[in-house]
């Protein structure tokens, strides 16, 4: 599903360039559920970029479902992720003056029909338990309501590849938990790869595979010498 070859990502500061992000090699299998931790700075967040394709590296290649995206140009990088990835941010970016459902229609394929457009969508609600909010605004749900409402959206076209970049970060603990456990269950049932950023070390846990940052960027220095 992912293979990483010798890729390395470096930002400008103050005019000095700063590596962020160094990778001899990964591999991730398709349906696999990987929680990426790591302190600040180590590159966790960068590395989903990269995976999505928001961000080229600076040298390597980055394969994502059998598509070369260290060779795309911008708006085929686009494309992909329109099509390849589902995205779930700590602070959901639902568009506030829009419906949840609404929110979830903007990413229904064109090639659905209203008939199956709003069968999908009812099934999807109803998984995550926000039937009955459909045509509630952002603002009249919880912050776990707006994360599932953002669940839905991520995963209703079943995208091959999810990125999660502390999906639970802004919730109270009992409610992380409920979260993750829940993007957990649907990924598995749906077979999709789910990567996900996450510093609460008691939530990677749930995952079968936990996946230290800064030790991917040690083996490539080690590899290097």
């Amino acid at each position: 599903m992912i293979d990483v070859r010798g890729i390395s990502k470096s930002f400008m500061i103050n005019g000095k360039s700063l590596p962020i992000l160094e990778l001899a090699e990964w591999h991730v299998e398709k349906g696999e559920r990987l929680a990426l931790i790591g302190p600040s700075g180590s590159g966790k967040s960068t590395l989903l970029h990269l995976l999505s394709g928001v961000m080229t590296p600076d040298r390597g290649e980055i394969w994502v479902d059998g598509q070369p995206l260290h060779q795309y140009s911008e708006s085929k990088r686009d494309r992909f992720r329109a099509e390849k990835v589902g995205y779930i941010f700590q602070d959901f970016h639902l568009i506030s003056s829009l419906t949840v459902k609404q929110n979830v229609e903007l990413v229904v394929p064109s090639g659905w029909s209203s008939k199956q457009s709003k069968e999908e969508l009812d099934h999807w609600f109803e998984r995550v338990g926000l039937q009955d909010r459909q045509h509630h605004l952002p603002s009249q749900l919880s912050r776990g309501q707006q994360q599932r409402a953002a669940i839905v959206r991520a995963l209703v076209a079943k995208p091959p590849l999810i990125l999660a970049d502390e999906p639970t970060g802004s919730l109270d603990w009992e409610t992380a938990g409920d979260i993750m456990s829940l993007l957990l269950a649907l990924c598995e049932s749906e077979n999709l790869t789910l990567l996900t950023v996450t510093h609460d070390l008691h939530l990677a846990d749930r995952f079968p595979k936990r996946v230290q940052v800064q030790d991917l960027n040690e083996i490539h220095r080690r590899e290097a010498v």
